[in-house]
């Protein structure tokens, strides 16, 4: 009886449009970057990354829950967009599974090897909070986090490089 009560909830909120909760949403999805979803109506953040160094290389944008326990944990993302990296300003739409609260974290892989390169490699996050040798480029899910609801969140993160 319990199973059916969920399915039915489950039926329920899809036919009214309802998103499901962050908490229920599904780890790691690997996402082909579209700016659909950015020109409707949400939730989406529309990003304007700045001050890429170098046309070479990859950018990978990554969406997390805006939980302490997810934030920056390895296969905790909920979102991954890869994208060619271009010197000086991108823009990349992110779809937002539900509203809530998340957070965004960018990486430049310079050289494209998958690996983190912290001589070459940039990084920028959400709210641009300052990143630095003593907190290892790792601040805080409360300096990081925002709050989305059904519309399209415009956001600015700059790159930082060594």
């Amino acid at each position: 009886m319990t199973n059916r009560i969920l399915t039915l909830a489950g039926v329920a909120a899809a036919a009214l449009g309802l998103a499901a909760p962050a908490a229920a949403q599904e780890f790691r999805q690997e996402l082909r970057h579209s700016v659909t979803p950015c020109r409707g109506s949400g939730p989406a953040v529309w990003i304007n990354i700045t001050e890429i160094e170098a046309s070479r290389g990859t950018l990978r944008v990554q969406l997390y829950p805006g939980t302490d326990a997810d934030w920056l944990e390895r296969g905790r993302w909920l979102n991954r967009i890869e994208v060619p990296a271009r010197a000086g300003s991108m823009q990349v739409c992110m779809p937002v599974p539900a509203t809530g609260n998340y957070a965004i974290a960018i990486r430049h892989d310079v050289n494209g090897n998958g690996r983190t390169d912290i001589r070459t490699d940039g990084g920028g996050m959400s709210n641009n909070p300052s990143i630095n040798i003593f907190n290892l480029g790792r601040p805080s899910i409360s300096r990081t986090r925002f709050s989305i609801g059904r519309e399209v969140k415009s956001m600015s993160i700059r790159m930082r490089y060594m």
